[in-house]
């Protein structure tokens, strides 16, 4: 049986750990750009995730275009789903701009729902 990240007091498991980023890209996957109907995940906006042994979380994320009109609510967002990860202790999301977003990050699976392949 696989300990719950809320129980265990220590360094996370290699099982622990993939269990606890399956649940972080699902929150990820709750927050969409509001002029683009995928989420930020598959948008490929999210550029690193650390994860401390006490369970706090970090997010370096970029926005499509600098000047897009919800940056400065877009990193509240993922940081309140990112919150409702069982076992997330703090969160800190950072906005980057280095390297600069562009369409060759998204995944296939949003390229298909934006019709670009």
């Amino acid at each position: 049986m696989s300990a719950n990240p809320e129980e265990t007091n220590g360094a996370l498991s290699p099982s622990e750990l993939d269990r606890f980023t399956d649940l972080l890209i699902e929150a990820f996957k709750t927050v969409f750009d509001p002029e683009i109907p995928v989420d930020i995940y598959e948008l490929g906006l999210i550029y690193k995730v650390d994860v401390s042994d006490d369970r706090d979380v970090a997010v370096d994320m970029t926005l499509t275009a600098p000047g897009c009109p919800v940056a400065g609510e877009m990193p509240g967002w993922v940081e309140d789903a990112v919150r409702n990860v069982p076992g997330v202790r703090a969160v800190k999301v950072d906005l980057v701009f280095d390297p600069p977003w562009d369409p060759s990050r998204m995944s296939d699976e949003a390229k298909l729902q934006l019709n670009m392949f």
